[in-house]
Formats: structure tokens, sequence, C-alpha cells
């Protein structure tokens, strides 16, 4: 892990198991709600060791990094900006999982000249949640912690599984997300489920974000997405021009489908560099 002082707070990031280089061409990893840097493992350990500076982050209030959390897809955009700052990053490509998909494509409209690419993973526009789940999320979040981990695995026997066989992704989802919600809460006694929920419900910026990034896109999505079904996503795909790859998988593919996922990003990130 490498800590970075962004926004006069500290920023832990997942460097992929190699020493951070600001020179080599950098990919930046941002997670989705009430997860942290630990779901792009794989990702993150492959594109270190081929050639890449890899930032796997923390957001705020999230994992290691220092709160609070942000209050806006907007406000988050603004941290991944500043982190390429405090790193020395000159330009990066960006990939995003749900409520970080959204974040990279805000990035990605507020810095068009830094961002050479955003891969948008499980995602929609809009992203909103549903009224049940919010209230769920407020009420009783353990619950809802079960509610979203049934939508956004579409099999009880992923095979091989991640990271290894044996592995249960049900429960070592269930175990990140109870572990991320128990340590928001000691930040400042923040329901961070809801919260996290709230900026991808509150997020209205989308298509206009859209109208303003130059550099190519990717989606990635599960064919089985219970959380962001594919259906949602043409209008914002058909505004950014999207390159888009279906997995057989629900929401959450980088556990799901791993091989799957490294070959979309391989391919959309040396379509990107040739």
């Amino acid at each position: 892990m490498k800590t970075f002082t962004v926004q006069g707070r500290r920023l832990a990031t997942y460097t992929g198991g190699r020493d951070f280089d600001p020179a080599l061409p950098c990919l930046v990893f941002v997670h989705g709600a009430l997860n942290d840097h630990s779901v792009w493992t794989l990702l993150a350990r492959w594109f270190a060791h081929h050639g890449h500076a890899v930032l796997a982050i923390d957001l705020p209030g999230h994992g290691r990094s220092e709160g609070p959390p942000p209050a806006s897809v907007e406000a988050a955009a603004e941290v991944v900006l500043a982190l390429l700052d405090a790193a020395g990053v000159p330009k990066a490509a960006i990939a995003g999982h749900s409520m970080g998909s959204l974040i990279a494509l805000e990035a990605a409209a507020r810095a068009p000249e830094r961002i050479t690419q955003i891969v948008m993973i499980g995602t929609a526009f809009p992203m909103k949640v549903s009224p049940a789940l919010l209230d769920t999320a407020r009420q009783r979040p353990l619950a809802a912690i079960e509610m979203v981990n049934r939508f956004s695995i579409s099999t009880l026997a992923a095979k091989p599984s991640y990271p290894g066989p044996g592995m249960w992704l049900h429960g070592s989802s269930r175990a990140l997300m109870r572990r991320t919600l128990q340590a928001g809460g000691e930040i400042d006694g923040r329901n961070l489920f809801e919260h996290d929920f709230r900026v991808c419900d509150a997020y209205t910026g989308g298509l206009d974000a859209a109208a303003k990034v130059r550099c190519p896109t990717t989606f990635v999505l599960g064919r089985h997405d219970q959380m962001t079904p594919p259906k949602v996503t043409k209008e914002l795909a058909a505004a950014l021009k999207a390159k888009i790859v279906t997995l057989d998988a629900g929401h959450n593919l980088m556990a799901e489908q791993p091989d799957g996922m490294l070959a979309a990003m391989r391919g959309a990130v040396q379509s990107s560099a040739g």
C-alpha cells in the first residue's frame, strides 16, 4: 500500500505489489459502494507486473483512507484528479466499478486532457436505487448487504471462483461490506452504505459529462446484472460511443468472471495505447 496526501487527508492506494513509478502509463482503479481497493487485487497485480503504474484507491472514508466520504460523484471525481496531482501523474486511464464507474466518467469530463481511457464496469445511468433498498440500507444495513449480494452474484457456485478455488463469493463479498460499514461508522458514526447508495442515486450529470469526454470508453457489463441492468446503459453508451463487452456474470464481475474481466481490461487499455 502507498499513501498520498490528497485534499489534506490520507488517501490509501494499492499499487499491485510493485513500487509506484509515475513515469509508467498509469491506471487508476475506483471501487463501488461499500467496497475498497481489494476488489481489484487480481487486475491491479496483472497490470502492475506488465508495464503499468497502478493506483487502486480506497475512496475517502473507505478502507484505509481518512474520511469523510465524498458527498457526491462530482466530489469523488475531484479526489481522483487531486490524487493524480499528488502522485505526479500527468495522464491516466481510469477503471471504475458501479459507483466508481460514475466517478471515472465525471473525472474524464472534468479533465479530458488528462484521462486517456475509461472502463466503466457494472455501470448504468441513471444509477437509481429503489426506495425499498435505500430504506433497508438506512434501517437494517446488514440486511441490505445480504440483499445486495443476492442481486450482485448470479450463481451460488462460481468456478474457478475468486481469488482461487474454494472461495465463497457471497461470503467474501459480505465480509468486505460488513468490514467497510463498520470502519465507516467508526470514523464519524455515518451509515456508509446508505451514504454511498444516495451518492449513486443523486447523480444526474451523466449525459452532460459524456458530452465532455474525449477519450475512448469501454463498458463491461454483466449479462445477469440485477443492480445495474445492461438495458439501462443504452443512452449513456450511445453518448460516449462506448465499446461494450458483456460477460456471463452479475454485478460483481471482477469476482465472478476474473479471466473475462482481465481480457476486457487488456483489450481496452491496449486499444487506447494503440
